[in-house]
């Protein structure tokens, strides 16, 4: 059995060591009693630093893309604000206001005679913007796979939208997937209204070439007698300093020891309550985080996969279980999980091309943020800045009908005081 740890910049290591024979893989050993302290990594800590607002701002550049001069106010991008992740605590439009190297601002009149604050992308912005999706053009059969993978770790190959949703930043999937990207292949994807009135993404047909999970395609990194044993063993690495007991490095060679259940296999056989089972829920995860494009995700991302990927309750806890595997950051006031083996310190070892594409919006967010904070931007916000006598449509009743995204007329062109509490990528 051969052993692979993470040292020192992401340097891989090793040991062999032979299958115990008469060994019952199916035995219960105390994997609750096996208690791993979680240790600060600044290094993955950084990487997720910013993500938040990353992942919202360029969710709002979708958004704007698709609207008439790439130009939408302040309540019709409210509408879309359950998606953007961000604390519901802080005014969309003062968050927007933060980057205006991204947005620009307007004030529009609505049909009550309302001034309304209106964003649309900056020519810079756009242009990025086409870039991305030039990308994704390029990388569709990549991004198609990931899709159809995701959907064949499930026990019927189908998940509802809202939990694909949740995923489909990590994945790279577009933000209008099921209108603009799902239409175009009939022939692998169905939406079903699922028992509980849901819609779900089904994939209809199963492919085995694609059902191969990336530890079984990283076969330089296993001896022969694993191959032979179907004793796989993850790439193992913990943050400097960690000092792993010599009571948890005996469960883990142990437990490396076990045979691999691949994502993609019927598991129904296994008794949930074994290690063999425990490995089979790392394994199901390690592909999972394999799928996304940096190769980490928000644990509350997975929390509604139990049912769909045939998994015991409170599964996640295998995160904490095996942080040599995983790391869970606890930036932004949230838990990514991180696969530990995708990262040399800050650095991705497989680095997709939409990550350059989000590292220059990043950018470009970062110079928003600094010129603003500077006054660059104090007097760039006027009424109507195409047509003076524009009227943007609102809601009727009620007045203005833009619930509380609308700033009073005092505070219109004020400076604003509400941003310190907002994160700014780093």
């Amino acid at each position: 059995m051969s052993y692979w740890f993470l040292c020192g910049k992401g340097k891989v290591f090793g040991f062999s060591c032979g299958l115990r024979r008469g060994f019952n893989y199916q035995q219960t050993f105390s994997l609750v009693n096996v208690k791993l302290k979680w240790v600060k990594d600044k290094a993955l800590d950084a990487v997720i630093a910013g993500e938040r607002d990353l992942r919202a701002a360029c969710n709002l550049v979708s958004i704007l893309s698709s609207a008439p001069d790439f130009c939408l106010p302040i309540y019709h991008l409210s509408r879309h604000r359950g998606q953007l992740g961000l604390p519901y605590d802080h005014k969309l439009s003062t968050f927007i206001r933060r980057y205006p190297t991204i947005f620009h601002e307007s004030y529009v009149f609505d049909s009550a005679g309302t001034l309304v604050p209106c964003f649309e992308l900056t020519l810079e912005a756009l242009n990025l913007y086409h870039e991305e999706l030039g990308v994704i053009r390029d990388n569709m059969i990549d991004l198609i796979d990931r899709l159809c993978k995701l959907l064949m770790l499930t026990k019927d190959r189908i998940l509802p939208l809202q939990t694909i949703d949740q995923l489909k930043w990590d994945l790279g999937l577009p933000y209008f997937y099921i209108d603009n990207l799902i239409p175009n292949y009939a022939d692998l994807f169905s939406l079903f209204r699922l028992p509980d009135d849901r819609i779900g993404l089904k994939l209809l047909s199963w492919d085995d070439t694609l059902a191969v999970s990336q530890l079984e395609k990283n076969v330089a990194r296993q001896t022969e007698e694993d191959l032979k044993n179907n004793c796989l063993a993850f790439p193992i690495g913990f943050t400097r300093g960690f000092g792993l007991k010599r009571k948890c490095m005996g469960w883990l060679e142990e437990w490396q020891k076990l045979p691999y259940t691949s994502p993609y296999a019927d598991a129904s056989h296994l008794d949930p309550r074994t290690d063999v089972s425990e490995k089979r829920i790392v394994g199901v995860f390690h592909e999972l985080f394999h799928l996304t494009i940096q190769k980490k995700t928000e644990r509350k991302n997975v929390s509604n996969l139990r049912k769909p990927l045939s998994l015991p309750q409170k599964f996640t806890k295998v995160f904490e279980r095996h942080p040599g595997i995983f790391y869970i950051s606890k930036m932004s006031d949230t838990q990514t999980v991180v696969l530990r083996e995708a990262y040399d310190c800050q650095r991705i070892v497989q680095r997709h091309p939409l990550v350059d594409i989000r590292e220059r919006f990043a950018s470009m967010m970062r110079k928003g943020f600094r010129d603003r904070s500077r006054g660059l931007y104090k007097e760039t916000a006027y009424i109507g800045h195409k047509d003076p006598l524009k009227i943007v449509q609102g809601h009727k009743g009620g007045g203005n009908g833009l619930d509380s995204e609308v700033d009073s007329d005092d505070d219109l062109f004020s400076e604003y005081n509400s941003d310190e509490s907002i994160h700014c990528p780093t």
